[in-house]
């Protein structure tokens, strides 16, 4: 239903130039996403993002187009927003290792993001591929809710390595044991009820143990190899941006947080994709799942405060327009907002809310004008031939907007006419 907004020219150019697509249905013919392969161009990384996690139209749209970009367009790895560390199993899995049944303990105790069924897409996909798809996770140690993830192989690690350093790792290990939660949620209040002296000692070890790491790289790939070296340091490094993390979140749980200060986890996260990048075979392209709020290339601000450095900034500062960052949202539906309650599993519940008309000036409201459903828009292109750049200035997350230049923050807009909050969310 059109919005009733004023007249609205990028409305115009949306009618003009969207694209619009067939299907959500993962499993159906992809002739309708072809116009993605020019929108895209050469991109290196393409992220694809949603306004809100557990939404059933966005996981599945973002199947479709994980297999439009791999079965014709060659992408060959899929990084989620899923931590580092973890995902190393997870990447034998999707090759083959083990039982198709295992997955399930492999994401036992990760918030439940829809990474599942691509996977079981991509270990179906690889029993019969010339090119198999790999998989990386980005994202700091259980989405900042734990350091075990990371600090756990670090010591088996070290046990080989280094066995001088054994007692330091094991003394973290078990501060870290004592306020570990399945995320951020839960582990920082916890962290923040710790001692000052334990939460002070668990970061003077990590930082240590990092910089001997580096000091004397020479001596542990002598004694090893500079892969599992590579590994290793980078989970410490996942280690010590989580530990940061936790004291930004009780920061800002308390009102007394610095200034953008939670964009330690994006830049970790930037910095996986590039480490990847570097690793995987020259020309490796890669579809990157995360939430909008990681992907966008603009600084995040709310109520006119800077709250966030993205990884999408990052990552554009790095590989400029080998960088694709595609939005999704929606016109009208529901969202979960999740409301924060410590007491469960993971820090937060999920309430079903109605979304709110489109705001003026949204790109929801643009939809809507130009009466357009499902598509997908060009944002490269609109920069080219909109009056001085002009678009939309904000956009949805969760059931509320984030004031943002959306032209310059997103390359593409993909909407959905409807959106649902998925039947199988268990928190």
């Amino acid at each position: 239903m059109p919005s009733s907004s004023p007249h609205n020219p990028f409305a115009d150019w949306l009618r003009a130039h969207a694209v619009p697509l067939a299907h959500l249905d993962p499993e159906a013919p992809l002739d309708d996403l072809e116009p993605l392969r020019d929108i895209v161009g050469g991109a290196r990384v393409v992220a694809v993002g949603e306004h809100s996690h557990f939404i059933d139209e966005f996981a599945r749209v973002r199947r479709r187009i994980l297999r439009f970009l791999v079965e014709r367009c060659g992408f060959t790895v899929l990084a989620f927003e899923h931590g580092f560390s973890e995902g190393f199993p997870i990447d034998a899995w999707a090759q083959g290792k083990g039982a198709d049944d295992d997955l399930a303990a492999h994401l036992a105790a990760a918030i439940p993001l829809g990474v599942d069924e691509p996977l079981r897409w991509i270990r179906r996909h690889n029993r019969t591929a010339a090119h198999p798809v790999r998989f990386a996770g980005i994202d700091i140690p259980a989405a900042g809710g734990s350091l075990l993830p990371a600090l756990v192989p670090i010591a088996d690690y070290l046990r080989q390595i280094d066995p001088e350093t054994l007692p330091m790792i094991q003394a973290a290990i078990r501060i870290a044991e004592s306020f570990a939660g399945g995320s951020g949620a839960v582990a920082a209040p916890a962290w923040a009820r710790l001692d000052t002296a334990e939460q002070d000692a668990l970061s003077a070890i990590l930082m240590r143990l990092l910089i001997r790491f580096r000091a004397v790289e020479p001596l542990y790939v002598s004694r090893g190899d500079q892969d599992s070296y590579d590994i290793a340091l980078r989970r410490l490094e996942g280690a010590c941006h989580g530990d940061y993390t936790f004291r930004a979140m009780a920061g800002l749980f308390a009102g007394s947080g610095l200034t953008a200060d939670t964009s330690a986890r994006d830049v970790y996260m930037a910095g996986s994709v590039l480490w990847h990048l570097e690793r995987f075979e020259p020309g490796t392209r890669v579809v990157l799942a995360a939430h909008n709020a990681h992907i966008q290339k603009v600084p995040i601000s709310f109520d006119g405060h800077l709250t966030g450095l993205p990884m999408g900034q990052h990552l554009r500062s790095a590989l400029g327009d080998e960088y694709f960052a595609l939005g999704l949202t929606s016109t009208t539906g529901h969202t979960p907002e999740m409301r924060r309650d410590e007491k469960t599993p993971f820090g937060f519940t999920v309430d079903d809310i109605t979304l709110e008309p489109a705001e003026p000036g949204s790109v929801e409201a643009a939809f809507a004008d130009a009466g357009l459903g499902l598509g997908i828009a060009d944002l490269r292109r609109a920069r080219r031939e909109t009056a001085d750049g002009a678009g939309p200035d904000r956009i949805r997350m969760q059931s509320v907007y984030v004031h943002t230049p959306v032209l310059d923050a997103f390359d593409g807009i993909l909407n959905t006419p409807v959106s649902t909050v998925a039947g199988d969310v268990q928190i």
